[in-house]
């Protein structure tokens, strides 16, 4: 008789791994063709064979009960990493409503959903910084600690999921805010600085002019604020991954 078990158990570890890589931005997402998403799965549940004990179960319930609670703990973590590159998405979001680039939005590759363009260059800039600091090794080594701390097994729902999603949201705003805030403050300056010329000089055409004005302020504000993006950006590179950790053990 052929013995299923080691497949079973192969399976079951597949899950976690797996969810992580399909909800993080920065290790699938809808641009990573399935075929490498995969394969980087079965690359991370081979590392995790020899240290990850994988328990025997006795009915078809517990083992669903496992497989749901293996896909929460995986989409918290890789959640953790989506309110980082979420958070940067939003800035360019307000700046882009700012200038006016609203109108202009495009098929953003990595997200799947219409975008702004500098909404995909904040994203991308995001993305692009969390490799840039090795903080895919952090990611990694905090699914592999996630083992200790939540072996796989029947678990309950902690009340601290809550706080850690409300946590998530604040790295979202709160990225997003500083981000954005350079460019929103000059276009405020330059709207007042416009508001008065037109009280001064009545005669000028100010919604006419005000629009080429608007955008090249705007675009030599975000050249400034790229240079700085990224060590901005990764100030909250590590708290995202600790808030999706703290967010995965509520399901311990």
């Amino acid at each position: 008789m052929i013995d299923f078990s080691p497949l079973f158990r192969f399976a079951v570890l597949f899950v976690r791994p797996g969810m992580l890589v399909a909800a993080a931005p920065t290790f699938g997402g809808a641009w990573a063709p399935a075929q490498v998403r995969i394969g980087l799965t079965l690359l991370l549940t081979f590392m995790l064979i020899p240290i990850v004990h994988v328990p025997e179960v006795a009915s078809d319930v517990g083992l669903a009960l496992i497989v749901v609670r293996e896909l929460a703990i995986g989409l918290a973590l890789g959640f953790g990493v989506k309110a980082l590159i979420t958070g940067a998405e939003l800035a360019g979001h307000l700046s882009g409503y700012s200038i006016g680039f609203s109108y202009g939005s495009v098929i953003d590759p990595q997200s799947g959903v219409r975008n702004n363009m500098l909404a995909a260059l904040y994203g991308n800039l995001a993305l692009l910084t969390f490799f840039a600091t090795n903080a895919h090794h952090t990611l990694i080594r905090a699914m592999v600690a996630s083992y200790a701390v939540m072996p796989i097994g029947a678990g309950h729902l902690d009340a601290s999921l809550a706080g850690s999603v409300t946590e998530m949201l604040g790295v979202v705003f709160v990225l997003g805010v500083r981000l954005a805030m350079p460019l929103v403050v000059v276009l405020l300056l330059v709207e007042l600085a416009m508001g008065l010329i037109a009280r001064a000089a009545p005669m000028l055409n100010l919604l006419i002019a005000g629009m080429p004005v608007r955008i090249v302020v705007g675009l030599l504000v975000v050249a400034a604020v790229v240079g700085v993006a990224p060590d901005v950006i990764s100030s909250f590179t590590q708290s995202a991954i600790e808030i999706g950790f703290r967010a995965a053990r509520a399901f311990r």
